[in-house]
């Protein structure tokens, strides 16, 4: 596409600044729901060796896993299906009992965690957790973008914007695009972030991070697995790939120099306490425990979503889900808003459910960051987590958080389900609710084949889900929001006023 061509391409419905999952994930939720977008990524190239395994590798967790699922997605993830978690803390593994993640370097095990313990889990759902890296998924929400037709050009990152009452121009290299919103989803230097003024609050870092290949003239001097010293922490999951934390309070990061194989083997062999010996320095990046959150994610016609509106230490992987979440939440409230479908309020919901989650995010990177810290007083507080991570119920509640299965929202109404994810119901006809939404869509759910509920899915234009399930988990019908969250639920004969108020209130009519 030329200079001429753009120049005559009409307004887009919205502009989103970086092509990241995020902005990708996004993008594809607005085209979704028949939603004009470009996104404008600076990169000229989306491939990178840090987004490949090692560097790359990411856990997903419930939300995005099930997000994926819900759009059709999920099984075009591969790398799970041909290799195990090669940051997994092998010297403690055995047969009966391997790793599935870790919470400040304590390793969860599968033997301890009792998924019984998470009632609204049915068997057959996708699973909790899987492992998958930045390429993989990045790949797959770009080929989905461009599929619903999205414009996607690299090269070209958001240099200035404008905003006005009805639309943003945006400046980018030395062409002007113009959009009814504008999204961030540039990452934690968000260029969208700086240039609307956003205040970004929070706390420095603790730590420098090195994730680093290497050659070592010696690994055995180095254990394997995560290993706390009295300096810091190093990892060492397999040959070649050495992670160091080096509690300097950011330094070395903040002073943005080149990261010189001298310097990695200091590091390490400081960290460490032995006299490794570190022979090539393949590729390394640097990273910080800092920890901020913008404070409000909307200014106008400008929003944030992702490492943009904010940013934590990568430990336990929750950044990529969280930035996931907040592209499902934001997606189809903000197409509603464009179509004019949108009741007073729907908008500004994506700021007061997300941004909670943010804040406790950030709160759970500081706790593993406390307890990781040299210093006496916080490794006596590791040695009460590991006692605790190795209960049952230890493991099982830092899984669960980990993985985001108790992820709610406080939507009020009088049944438990309420703001939670709708559980993957498997129906006697052989449907399964998961399946059912995967055009973007909210539903109406009815296990009674109530005539009631079926003439008012059809006035309001609701896909409506009927059969038996093996197991209800208490609820007889249920109305379920676009990304997958329950919005009301009865559990016997249903309050129709109280339906037809949710209904509203979600923007349900199509």
């Amino acid at each position: 596409m030329n200079d001429t061509q753009l120049s005559k391409q009409p307004p887009y419905d919205v502009i989103i600044s970086g092509a990241g999952p995020v902005g990708l994930f996004l993008a594809g939720e607005l085209a979704l729901a028949q939603c004009s977008v470009l996104i404008l990524e600076k990169a000229a190239d989306p491939h990178s060796p840090l987004k490949r395994v090692p560097f790359g590798i990411r856990g997903l967790s419930s939300p995005s896993i099930e997000a994926l699922y819900r759009r059709g997605l999920l099984d075009q993830l591969e790398l799970h299906k041909r290799m195990s978690n090669p940051h997994a803390q092998l010297k403690e593994q055995t047969p009966q009992s391997r790793p599935v993640g870790h919470f400040a370097g304590i390793s969860l095990f599968n033997d301890k965690i009792d998924a019984s313990q998470w009632k609204y889990r049915l068997p057959g759902s996708p699973p909790p957790t899987l492992m998958s890296e930045m390429q993989e998924v990045e790949s797959i929400l770009a080929r989905r973008a461009a599929s619903l037709g999205v414009v996607i050009l690299r090269g070209l990152g958001v240099t200035s914007f404008q905003q006005a009452a009805d639309g943003v121009t945006v400046e980018a290299g030395h062409q002007s695009f113009h959009g009814r919103w504008l999204v961030g989803c540039d990452g934690a230097r968000s260029v969208v972030r700086k240039l609307g003024h956003f205040e970004f609050a929070g706390t420095e870092p603790e730590f420098t991070g090195y994730s680093t290949q290497v050659d070592l003239a010696d690994p055995e001097k180095l254990q394997p697995g995560r290993t706390l010293t009295p300096k810091g922490m190093y990892l060492q999951s397999q040959p070649g790939y050495v992670l160091i934390q080096d509690f300097d309070g950011g330094a070395f990061h903040h002073a943005d120099k080149p990261i010189t194989r001298e310097h990695v083997q200091e590091v390490l062999r400081r960290i460490s306490n032995t006299d490794v010996t570190v022979t090539a320095l393949h590729s390394a990046t640097t990273w910080t425990d800092r920890a901020r959150q913008a404070t409000t994610y909307r200014d106008g016609r400008v929003l944030l979503a992702g490492d943009a509106a904010h940013i934590h230490s990568p430990l336990g992987g929750q950044g990529l889900n969280l930035g996931l979440g907040d592209a499902m939440n934001l997606g189809w409230k903000l197409a509603a808003t464009i179509h004019g479908q949108a009741p007073q309020g729907l908008l500004d919901s994506y700021f007061t459910e997300r941004h909670p989650l943010g804040a406790q995010v950030l709160d759970w990177s500081r706790a593993q960051v406390a307890i990781m810290h040299p210093a006496p007083a916080a490794r006596a507080l590791n040695a009460i987590f590991r006692d605790l991570v190795n209960t049952r119920d230890g493991a099982t509640y830092f899984a669960g958080r980990i993985w985001g299965v108790h992820t709610h929202y406080d939507l009020g109404g009088d049944h438990p389900l309420v703001g939670y994810s709708v559980p993957d119901y498997a129906l006697d006809n052989g449907v399964k609710v998961g399946a059912c939404m995967r055009a973007g869509n909210g539903l109406l759910l009815d296990f009674e084949d109530d005539a009631t509920l079926k003439a008012l899915a059809a006035e309001y234009g609701l896909p409506y889900v009927t059969g038996k399930p093996a197991d209800r988990l208490g609820v007889n019908a249920a109305l379920v929001r676009p990304d997958g969250i329950i919005a009301w639920a009865a559990d016997g004969v249903p309050d129709v006023s109280g339906l037809r108020a949710a209904a509203d209130r979600w923007c349900m009519r199509r």
